[in-house]
């Protein structure tokens, strides 16, 4: 089972996780052609022999599979929908991906107007980061057919290695929002401890080297509170991006009458902090409200 490595793979969206993913994927063997808004973001990637194509309706058109990793639900949408997208112009039993965090009823809409066209959608958001998405061990979330899902197998296998087939279409997506939603007030308790332990005097270093191995571990600590105390706010996930996927969760919560008031007031302190200049940060940047 499972399509083989000459399968072509387009790869629409190269930031700072879909780079590294499509990385993995060339040197699984897989050939791999990628589209992006800006191009001096593939650069990478093509001197190391990715293909560029230029438009995603001709990108659609020329391979098996389609991997998409862009911004916001309005760029799924852009790129998925109307004449020049994917699903009007991917071939019949070809599959496409996307591993957007985005709104699960969108993962729907892709899935039903893919399956009218006889092509095979799966919704994959991915959490790791973009040390996961560079080593190749990110967790991906997988909604849709199980068929596809088997399939598709090894293409997620060159990604990620918690690979789970969550259920019907949009539930990678729902599957995503609850590992957000996680995340969101994680990220409040590790930015708290990391400055109460300064304000007591503490080495901070030494008091994750305790905590972060204990019941308290969790990524964001082990990761992320390093970066905190070196300084470094450089994205390895976009504070916009953390806004826009609790915005999404907190929405879809509200729609199942489900009051999350963590995952608030998350949102209310990361929209405060974007709106201070450092939406483009990393969510390390948190901190930088409490100091």
């Amino acid at each position: 089972m499972g399509l083989s490595t000459s399968a072509k793979i387009g790869f629409v969206g190269t930031g700072v996780m879909g780079k590294s993913m499509a990385l993995n994927l060339m040197n699984a063997g897989y050939p791999v052609y990628v589209y992006t808004r800006t191009k001096e973001k593939a650069e990478d990637l093509l001197t190391q022999g990715a293909t560029w194509i230029e438009t995603v309706k001709e990108l659609s058109q020329h391979v098996d599979v389609v991997i998409t990793m862009v911004g916001y639900p309005s760029d799924v949408e852009e790129v998925y929908f109307g004449e020049n997208g994917i699903l009007e112009n991917a071939k019949e039993g070809s599959y496409v991906i996307d591993m957007t965090t985005s709104k699960p009823s969108l993962a729907v809409k892709i899935y039903e107007q893919a399956k009218a066209r006889n092509i095979h959608a799966l919704d994959a958001p991915v959490s790791g980061g973009d040390i996961g998405a560079k080593t190749g061990k990110l967790a991906i979330m997988v909604g849709g057919d199980g068929s596809a899902f088997e399939e598709v197998l090894p293409i997620f296998q060159s990604m990620g290695e918690n690979i789970i087939h969550q259920g019907n279409a949009g539930a990678g997506q729902h599957t995503k929002l609850a590992n957000q939603i996680t995340i969101a007030s994680n990220m409040i308790g590790v930015v708290e401890a990391i400055v109460y332990a300064k304000k007591a005097g503490l080495d901070p270093e030494r008091v994750l080297d305790s905590i972060s191995r204990g019941a308290a571990a969790s990524f964001s600590l082990s990761q992320l509170g390093p970066r905190m105390l070196k300084g470094d706010f450089a994205p390895g996930f976009y504070v916009k991006h953390f806004i826009k996927d609790m915005t999404i969760a907190l929405e879809s919560a509200e729609e199942m009458g489900m009051s999350t008031p963590g995952l608030a007031l998350s949102l209310k302190l990361y929209k405060e902090l974007a709106e201070n200049g450092e939406a483009d940060s990393g969510t390390q940047a948190l901190i930088k409200l409490f100091q």
